[in-house]
């Protein structure tokens, strides 16, 4: 992979269908920890979402339009909580799982060890987490994917990393749309990160497919403070939170 630093709009462009995204790293002044996370959707069922939040940081998926729910147990989900000083994000209802585990004393490793890839052959869906320090210690991305075709057993992948001023790690469930779905492989990629979130979120979403992409949310925290700023993108709204 080597030291390339990408921007998230070349990263993203042309590429119909990522699926979920979880990036995380260090502003360019050294100063936030900053993440984002978005959902994609090819179905009607998955397109039916909106992020609602809820609590200081964290938010919730919920359907835009109830009666159209067909399967919630995989859209209806806290991809954001916060445990202490750690901030965790997911693409499933691992979340939970993560942060029963840290309020447990035990770690993000440990808890991902009882989970596996989502049950939604022929796709199963990788399950993509993440989490970091508010005070700028580290992050680590973690990958939950089919061992082969048939499902027949889950590999796990961690990542940790030392923060560097500027530089985030990207990580997807796919790589691009097609029927079966391409699993994401490899290296989370590396890509900048800049000081101003509404410039980053805004980068992502509009380089996310216009199609597909469904909702983003984008998140930083100030090393050594409790200042915190976010920034949510809906499909069908869009509001700032600074």
């Amino acid at each position: 992979m080597g030291y390339e630093v990408r921007h998230m709009k070349d990263v993203l462009a042309g590429n119909p269908y990522v699926g979920r995204g979880i990036v995380i790293g260090k502003t360019e002044s050294g100063k936030q920890m900053m993440f984002a996370y978005f959902i994609m959707g090819r179905s009607e069922n998955s397109r039916n979402r909106v992020f609602v939040r809820q609590g200081d940081g964290e938010i919730t998926i919920y359907p835009f339009d109830e009666s159209k729910v067909k399967d919630p147990s995989l859209i209806i989900y806290s991809p954001v909580r916060r445990v202490g000083d750690k901030v965790i994000v997911t693409n499933g209802d691992q979340t939970d799982t993560i942060a029963a585990a840290l309020e447990a004393g035990k770690c993000f490793r440990h808890a991902l060890k009882s989970r596996t890839f989502e049950p939604d052959a022929p796709n199963f869906t990788p399950r993509i987490s993440g989490i970091f320090s508010r005070d700028g210690a580290g992050y680590s991305l973690s990958i939950l994917k089919s061992a082969d075709e048939k499902g027949s057993a889950c590999n796990r992948y961690t990542f940790d990393y030392e923060p560097l001023a500027g530089l985030g790690h990207f990580i997807h469930t796919y790589e691009t749309d097609g029927d079966p779905l391409p699993t994401f492989t490899g290296e989370p990629e590396r890509v900048f990160i800049p000081d101003d979130i509404e410039a980053f979120a805004n980068e992502i979403w509009d380089n996310l497919d216009e199609d597909n992409r469904i909702s983003l949310y984008c998140g930083a925290y100030e090393i050594g403070s409790d200042v915190r700023q976010d920034y949510l993108i809906n499909r069908y709204s869009k509001e700032v939170n600074v």
